[in-house]
């Protein structure tokens, strides 16, 4: 890792502005389509798979009026699925001349460098949770077996893109998505958390120049909410939080080189029913409600400092993860749409 802070020349009197210009990348929410917004911490050092049990059950019941001498009886599957975990390594190296160099601009060398690495180790992790490692095995919320995909149909007019299409339609649509998310999850009556993530061209678009039609929505002050606004607002009328997030690198990930756009429910929620419930098998403990899953060994890159030859240090960043693991598929929509 190299560091270029060069000599230079500046007329006096003059005054230098202590803060620095910074490079400025996408924050970006594909972190969100986790429970927490974060990665479960708990990979031990060196663990290379990740393994959960998983039980299904079925019952028969027997009914007459009259005692029979066959009964039937419940039968219970214990099965496991896995996922493979990976190491993530970069390091810098420098000098007792390169932190020289680096305080005459006004920086901190050994925060720059670990800075640096952190934002490679993040972007690679956000790579891994969308795409996976290997996509061909599955890997990754976008390759997920099981995960529900469509393609944005015309709108009455035929328009078939985000920048086109009718905005009162294109609301309808993704809030259809949204309830038919719900019902494949059982969820339907229940509050819940979505995450809606996106390329900003086409979230972008929802949220400001979309304004929906009066006569499609109608609010205080109807006629002036935007698509994103209509979506939104009717979660929360039905008890539900959305997280609106972004990112780029969803362009052309979708099918047929079109823009990806995931809208997510990180976990479920069993209902506690008093008396009779007909899903009370779902409260054998102890019970995961996550639907997607991404696995870390700690929090943030193990750092590894040595020295090396002629004074220079070297600090070697690590950390150890998993794709994205989508565990319940079913919780997870997959929308193609052209810009």
């Amino acid at each position: 890792m190299a560091l270029e802070a060069s000599a230079w020349v500046q007329v006096h009197p003059s005054f230098m502005e202590p803060d620095l210009i910074l490079p400025y990348a996408q924050a970006s929410g594909a972190f969100d389509t986790l429970p927490g917004s974060a990665p479960r911490v708990k990979l031990g050092d060196g663990d290379l798979y990740v393994y959960i049990k998983r039980l299904d059950v079925r019952t028969k019941v027997s009914s007459g009026q009259a005692a029979y001498n066959e009964i039937a009886s419940c039968s219970i599957f214990a099965s496991q699925i896995s996922t493979p975990t990976y190491l993530q390594r970069v390091n810098a190296q420098y000098d007792h001349h390169d932190a020289a160099a680096a305080a005459r601009w006004g920086i901190s060398i050994v925060e720059a460098h670990r800075l640096a690495m952190w934002q490679g180790h993040f972007q690679f992790m956000r790579t891994a949770l969308l795409q996976g490692y290997n996509p061909s095995n599955g890997e990754g919320l976008l390759n997920a077996q099981g995960a529900t995909s469509v393609s944005l149909p015309p709108d009455t007019f035929g328009n078939t893109t985000i920048s086109t299409y009718d905005n009162g339609q294109l609301a309808v649509f993704i809030l259809q998505q949204i309830v038919n998310l719900k019902s494949r999850t059982n969820q339907l009556g229940i509050g819940r958390k979505f995450t809606i993530l996106g390329p900003q061209r086409d979230l972008g678009q929802m949220e400001y120049p979309d304004i929906v039609q009066v006569v499609q929505f109608q609010r205080p002050g109807a006629g002036t909410t935007t698509t994103a606004g209509v979506v939104k607002e009717t979660l929360m009328a039905n008890g539900d939080q959305i997280r609106w997030v972004y990112d780029d690198t969803l362009i052309g990930a979708g099918s047929g080189g079109t823009d990806a756009i995931l809208i997510v429910m990180p976990e479920v929620e069993k209902p506690r029913q008093a008396g009779i419930n007909t899903n009370v098998f779902a409260q054998l403990e102890p019970g995961m409600d996550a639907c997607t899953l991404m696995y870390s060994d700690m929090a943030a890159p193990r750092e590894i400092p040595t020295p090396v030859a002629y004074g220079g240090t070297n600090v070697l960043s690590e950390i150890r993860i998993t794709s994205g693991w989508p565990v319940r598929p079913e919780a997870v929509t997959i929308i193609s749409a052209s810009f």
